[in-house]
């Protein structure tokens, strides 16, 4: 470029340990963006997943048919997975023809926050790595930045006379280790700090339908003992 900076041409020329440090930060930005892709569709069919079923699951009908449609065709993650967990193993229970009414209920509860803990941890899963490319990326442009500003002192050590135009390009291609490292860190903290707060809700949501599943249970087995 004339009369300009050509960038490509500031990395090409750059020291090594400064190529290094750009090509760790260009993986970190790939995989951050691959995370950020796959997390946005998890994230959203967990929701959708979410709503459908609860517009099912009030609609009225009966839980027990519910149930076998949910299993027939295998539960799609989420609430389906922990109501099919949870019913299950009321079912379980109930067969063993027990007036435990407390003990079911603690089982049936204890067998959707397993079911709960295991869908929150696959929605979790990778943001930890969001996280620490937010948080370190800064620091790794920064190392480029401060070797590349070492390594142009040093040449210019050199050079009886020394102008804008000779300093200009060295300081040049050691900024652009921190401008590549915020380019990583920017995105990566971003979302990760969107997703947690969703996956925060969606776990609260988890929470809410095992404690309402567990009250319609608990009437389902009075109003069974009372017949």
């Amino acid at each position: 470029m004339n009369g300009g900076l050509n960038v490509f041409d500031l990395i090409m020329n750059s020291s090594l340990p400064v190529k290094g440090v750009l090509l760790i930060l260009v993986i970190f930005s790939f995989m951050s963006w691959v995370i950020i892709i796959r997390k946005l569709g998890q994230t959203k069919a967990a929701l959708e997943n979410a709503e459908n079923f609860e517009e099912r699951f009030w609609s009225g009908g009966d839980l027990a048919q519910l149930f076998r449609e949910v299993s027939n065709r295998g539960a799609e993650g989420g609430l389906e997975t922990i109501f099919e967990s949870g019913f299950r193993e009321f079912a379980r229970q109930r067969q063993r023809r027990t007036h435990d009414t407390r003990g079911v209920i603690e089982g049936t509860e204890r067998a959707m926050q397993v079911a709960s803990t295991r869908e929150v941890g696959t929605l979790e899963r990778s943001l930890e790595f969001l996280a620490n490319v937010g948080s370190i990326s800064p620091y790794v442009g920064l190392f480029g930045t401060v070797w590349g500003i070492m390594g142009a002192f040093q040449g210019l050590g050199d050079m009886k006379d020394v102008t804008i135009a000779v300093v200009a390009p060295h300081i040049s291609e050691a900024l652009i280790a921190t401008a590549m490292g915020l380019f990583a860190a920017i995105p990566a903290q971003w979302m990760y700090n969107r997703f947690a707060t969703k996956v925060e809700r969606i776990a609260s949501r988890y929470d809410v339908f095992q404690e309402e599943f567990s009250s319609v249970l608990q009437r389902q087995i009075q109003a069974d003992d009372a017949a």
